[in-house]
């Protein structure tokens, strides 16, 4: 059963790369798709975990076998972004899966843990919750919080807690599992700069740039080694060093790493749609800062329409590609329509968080700037007072990190 990461060479993969016969096992084919998947090619993957699924199906498998198919095929589905299918062969494996062992134990905890983490890609936060502490909760009867084994669990609680917008319990959370991390795993080890990007884009998000750089100098290099200097799985530590070189003002570098962005995104046809949305994005807060509007809002209808067309639209990324948009139609003069998209990125982000999400107040500023344009002095300073009353709390100290990692 596949419950970590994966690390395999160029030459592993050219090994292993062989036609799917009926002649190969379960496991074998399950092999084959794993070395494919540790490099990013979840396309080439696929059909090894779906002939295994089928032949574990129709022959006289044993359950643990099938569980096991059902939840790799869960895993390389939730990589490429098809959420409700991960979702529903992570259920099916699950429910086997305590019927060959039982509720409490470690394997389970693993699937909940996958679980949790497709949860979050739709932006279902406290199922993902849920699912993160039940498994955290089992690990807890079999190892200590100091044990690695207990350390990916809690790395994705410290996730899901800056998806929430905890970013002090988050930077808690991280600190004191990247020790354990670096110690087990070793500082070169693949996951360890998963675990040190994670950590980059909390600085980020907090503006605490230089941080980040130098988080992301670390694990850059390390990155090229394992991958080659283009690969499609350095998109996310590029972005995060386009949004840094926004934010310092060199929009020329900052472009120059977006359009690697697109053209890995172009190239690989099965990163998933959530990423090639971050790249969308990504380009249209350029094009905002450059005053490129048509260009603004070409990349951020096309990102609207991915999101409308893929599961879970209803997420923190549609109103943030709504809250770009709107900004867009505030230059293009039409206050109307920038309104209209604020209160509907308002209505999903408070579904989905609450009314002192750090992403709220970026909708409400947004919002202060069409009422100001409107004339409606009264409505914008409201508003600008409730964006700040967010601010303030979340530059304040936060509560204790929740029950689950106490």
């Amino acid at each position: 059963m596949f419950c970590g990461p994966l690390v395999l060479g160029v030459a592993a993969v050219r090994a292993w790369a062989k036609p799917v016969e009926a002649a190969y096992s379960c496991g074998s084919l399950r092999s084959m798709a794993r070395v494919y998947m540790a490099s990013g090619g979840y396309q080439k993957a696929q059909p090894f975990l779906e002939r295994a699924l089928h032949l574990a199906q129709g022959t006289n498998a044993s359950d643990c076998e099938r569980c096991a198919c059902m939840l790799d095929l869960a895993y390389l589905y939730k990589n490429q972004g098809r959420l409700d299918e991960a979702e529903r062969m992570c259920r099916s494996g699950l429910e086997l899966q305590e019927k060959v062992y039982h509720e409490g134990h470690p394997y389970v905890a693993h699937t909940l843990r996958i679980l949790s983490e497709i949860h979050r890609g739709q932006a279902r936060y406290r199922e993902a919750r849920s699912a993160l502490e039940r498994a955290i909760a089992i690990m807890r009867t079999v190892h200590s919080d100091d044990d690695p084994q207990v350390a990916p669990f809690q790395v994705d609680w410290a996730r899901l807690l800056v998806e929430q917008g905890r970013y002090a319990d988050a930077e808690s959370c991280f600190e004191k599992v990247i020790a354990l991390i670096e110690n087990s795993y070793g500082p070169e080890h693949l996951y360890t700069t998963k675990v040190l990007s994670s950590m980059a884009r909390l600085y980020v998000l907090q503006e605490r740039y230089p941080q980040a750089e130098e988080l992301i100098g670390r694990i850059l290099p390390i990155q090229e080694k394992i991958y080659g200097p283009d690969h499609h799985l350095l998109v996310p530590t590029w972005l995060l060093m386009a949004q840094i070189d926004r934010a310092k003002g060199d929009l020329a570098h900052a472009k120059m790493l977006l359009d690697r962005c697109s053209a890995a995104v172009e190239e690989q046809t099965d990163c998933g749609y959530l990423i090639e949305v971050e790249v969308l994005t990504g380009l249209g807060e350029f094009h905002l800062l450059s005053k490129e509007y048509t260009e603004a809002e070409e990349v951020l209808q096309k990102a609207l329409r991915i999101l409308d067309s893929s599961q879970g639209t209803d997420s923190d990324r549609m109103a943030i590609a709504l809250d770009g948009l709107a900004r867009v139609y505030i230059h293009q003069g039409q206050h109307d329509r920038a309104q209209s998209l604020c209160r509907r990125a308002l209505d999903i982000l408070q579904s989905v968080f609450d009314e002192h999400h750090p992403k709220v107040a970026d909708v409400l500023e947004t919002l202060v700037q069409v009422y100001a344009r409107m004339g409606n002095n009264a409505e914008a300073a409201r508003l600008q007072q409730r964006a700040e009353e967010i601010r303030v709390r979340h530059r304040a100290d936060y509560t204790p990190v929740a029950k689950a990692l106490e």
